[in-house]
């Protein structure tokens, strides 16, 4: 449901966050957007010279541009659980509140979670997603993400195990072909804002052969991704250690899982000769810190995999398990978590905001389309409102300002491909109330059906 696009945008803005490779930050500059895509990025002195424009002009010079925020590991399925799995680690927050409510889905209640994530993240500043579906009503989530008009990676959980909730599970060979089917079906799709990635759950739901399978699908088609979660937590890792006799990331390599489309949530526990085979297959690796400190399950050593050469980019996970799906947050719990252990210097501004932006889209393998606002790229923008009271005052550190005390409320617009998807404080493809409202209905209804 792709609406028209103005033709010629101008933006005129205060300041233009651009992450291009000299990271330049353009006081006074602008970007021009032809359809969905960056024409050009204007220093001051060149928007100066632009005059008699041929298209609609948006003064933002009170606004700064930044690239869309780009999250790598989300679970839409679970944005309606918020607040239902709280004060649990991670295999009780799975066997005792997750597995069963997805189980619980159908495809009204499955959409209806979507509609309320998406609406929550482009709020704040995501244009980009790579989500992880339930086992059934994958289609639902594609059809929400379409008409919510954001960039996604999207794809069912595989799941062939699961002793700890039986009902949720299905055979190998429906597993792998459901989601050889949507890769076929979906990736590409709307308009190339829609991708595929086979998403095997993690070790414990999966047998070997769906594992090899599903790596099989993502080699098949380029540019489809492999998505699992790996060593988020110590009693995962002990119950890996059982089956496997060796840890999470190693056991992947004796599959043959590791590869630069190989994306892996977490990785909090694995050791220095696990994270050499990351860094040695260009694996990439998906930090979820909300989610990491609210189950309990550690700190994942970023520095060290960064100064190892592994692409480390951001995601809120699911909802259910941080409590929200907020950009900001992650961004400047990224960076604080790691100074205690490894000094303050650790982790700056500067390096979380490029997890958030030019690193997620390496991981997901867009960094020529998206990722930084630059001539040629998906026109994907923010405008956010810095002159706040929480924000710094004028001559501090920009990167400060938007990772440290910067936030969803400074969200002024949304632009995905050249659409505004919120504009001015307003949606311009959903109704929120109605998503709530909806939302509030379909859980209402899951809780029923989800008693034993």
């Amino acid at each position: 449901m792709d609406r028209p696009i103005a033709k010629r945008t101008l933006i005129k803005a205060a300041q233009v966050v651009t992450m291009d490779d000299a990271r330049r930050v353009l006081p006074g500059g602008g970007i021009i957007v032809e359809g969905s895509q960056i024409d050009r990025v204007l220093t001051s002195s060149e928007l100066g010279e632009v005059s008699g424009f041929p298209g609609a002009v948006i003064d933002a010079t009170r606004m700064t541009a930044i690239p869309g925020l780009i999250q790598t590991h989300i679970h839409l399925c679970q944005t309606i659980f918020r607040g239902l799995a709280d004060d649990l680690a991670l295999l009780d927050w799975l066997t005792l509140r997750i597995f069963p409510f997805e189980a619980a889905h159908n495809a009204q209640s499955i959409r209806a979670s979507s509609l309320l994530g998406l609406a929550e993240l482009l709020r704040s500043g995501t244009t980009t997603i790579m989500d992880m579906g339930s086992i059934h009503h994958e289609e639902e989530i594609v059809r929400a993400v379409d008409e919510a008009g954001i960039r996604a990676f999207v794809g069912k959980a595989l799941m062939d195990l699961n002793d700890s909730y039986p009902p949720l599970k299905e055979s190998t060979d429906d597993a792998l072909a459901s989601a050889a089917s949507q890769a076929a079906a979906w990736h590409g799709s709307s308009g190339g804002r829609v991708r595929y990635a086979v998403a095997p759950r993690f070790v414990l739901s999966c047998s070997d052969r769906l594992l090899r399978g599903a790596q099989e699908i993502a080699a098949s088609t380029p540019g489809v991704l492999f998505h699992s979660h790996a060593a988020e937590n110590p009693l995962e890792l002990e119950a890996v250690r059982r089956r496997c006799r060796m840890g999470n990331i190693e056991f992947f390599e004796t599959l043959g899982l590791l590869t630069p489309a190989t994306c892996l949530a977490h990785c909090v526990w694995i050791s220095a000769a696990e994270s050499g085979l990351l860094a040695r297959h260009r694996v990439k690796v998906l930090h979820c810190p909300s989610s990491n400190l609210k189950l309990a399950s550690g700190i994942a050593n970023v520095p060290a995999m960064r100064m190892n050469g592994i692409t480390v980019s951001l995601g809120a996970d699911g909802a259910p398990c941080n409590n929200s799906l907020n950009m900001f947050q992650e961004m400047k719990l990224a960076a604080l978590i790691q100074k205690p252990a490894h000094g303050a210097g650790a982790m700056s501004a500067l390096s979380v905001f490029e997890m958030a932006t030019i690193e997620g889209a390496k991981t997901l393998g867009l960094q020529h389309s998206i990722g930084s606002l630059e001539a040629g790229k998906k026109a994907d923008i923010v405008l956010l409102n810095m002159e706040r009271a929480w924000n710094p005052s004028a001559g501090g550190d920009l990167y400060s300002a938007l990772v440290y005390s910067g936030g969803p409320e400074n969200v002024r617009s949304v632009m995905v491909d050249g659409e505004w998807l919120y504009e001015g404080g307003e949606y311009r493809r959903m109704d929120e109330q109605r998503i709530v409202d909806d939302a509030s209905r379909e859980l209402r209804l899951l809780l029923n059906r989800a008693r034993p």
